[in-house]
């Protein structure tokens, strides 16, 4: 089946274009981001609006609890149920979004089950991190920054034996990757919009702004009373880690913006470096903050192409 996957960096404009296309190629979005599939987490997710969602069917939106267990395996599982559901009512599933891991997911015969090797080490390390993944990462960054690159924060386990083989001898890392066969059933297109890295720093530091203006404190102490702590999965998402960091220590505000900036500039530069790794990757370059409608036709001639042989 046809599947088009739209992605690109935090902040780039993957919202408005990815539903633009659902709106002229009858497509529906699923989403292959990790933090707005989350609900009551809507300011500091970015995510698509009321109004945005009524444009275009989202799914993967707004549909987990933030203290349900969720990982990429159970992102597989529920995406491609949803990409088989779209694809049989005739539309075309679009999935769109900047987590590498999701996306990997998708597009490869991905095995999510730990390799054999010494239980015991790993539960020391995850112990030794403080199960923090973010943690669990540094850790395998500083041994080999090669292979932190390749496998995403998330993927705790693959980071957890990824150590273990460095830490018992092994050589560095550097084709240890998530990429193994193509999913068989999928006839993808990818497409991977980019900026130029001062507009889409600007972008960042702006769309910073709007969330902090638009309430993320407020939204940050409401899960908060709801119980959530720095120690949820949930909360370890840019935004959320550094104001439930400066609540809790009785830090201003303030303080946090300036590291949700830089935070959120890293992870860009971390997630086009991810998708770079993709050769079939057809990449635009945006330009302005108004739609770009150049580049615009430039990726509905790429789509109209790989349509013609049909659904």
């Amino acid at each position: 089946m046809k599947v088009l996957f739209l992605t690109g960096p935090t902040a780039c404009g993957k919202t408005e274009y990815a539903i633009r296309i659902a709106r002229d190629c009858g497509g529906e979005i699923v989403s292959a981001d990790s933090m707005q599939l989350y609900k009551y987490m809507d300011i500091g997710s970015a995510k698509p609006t009321p109004e945005e969602r009524a444009q275009a069917k989202h799914w993967l939106v707004d549909e987990i609890d933030p203290k349900t267990p969720f990982n990429v395996s159970d992102y597989q599982k529920l995406a491609r149920s949803y990409i088989a559901e779209i694809a049989a009512r005739g539309k075309l599933p679009i999935v769109s979004g900047g987590t590498g891991l999701y996306i990997n997911a998708l597009l490869y015969d991905m095995d999510f089950s730990a390799p054999k090797g010494d239980d015991g080490f790993r539960q020391r390390v995850w112990d030794e991190c403080g199960h923090d993944p973010q943690k669990v990462h540094e850790r395998l960054r500083s041994l080999d920054p090669d292979a932190a690159e390749a496998i995403h924060p998330n993927n705790v386990k693959r980071m957890l034996r990824a150590i273990e083989r460095l830490e018992h001898g092994e050589a560095k890392l550097a084709a240890f990757t998530d990429i193994e066969t193509p999913y068989p059933d999928y006839d993808s297109l990818l497409i991977g919009l980019d900026r130029d890295r001062s507009e889409l720093y600007d972008r960042i530091d702006r769309r910073v702004d709007k969330i902090l203006e638009a309430g993320l404190e407020d939204e940050v102490r409401s899960l908060m009373a709801k119980g959530f702590t720095s120690k949820d999965i949930a909360m370890k998402g840019i935004g959320y880690k550094e104001v439930i960091d400066c609540l809790s220590e009785g830090r201003p505000i303030e303080e946090a913006a300036e590291l949700i900036r830089k935070n959120t500039r890293h992870y860009a530069r971390r997630q086009l470096i991810w998708l770079r790794r993709y050769p079939q990757m057809h990449w635009v370059t945006l330009q302005g903050d108004a739609f770009d409608e150049e580049a615009y036709s430039r990726m509905k001639e790429t789509i109209a192409t790989w349509l013609k042989n049909g659904r």
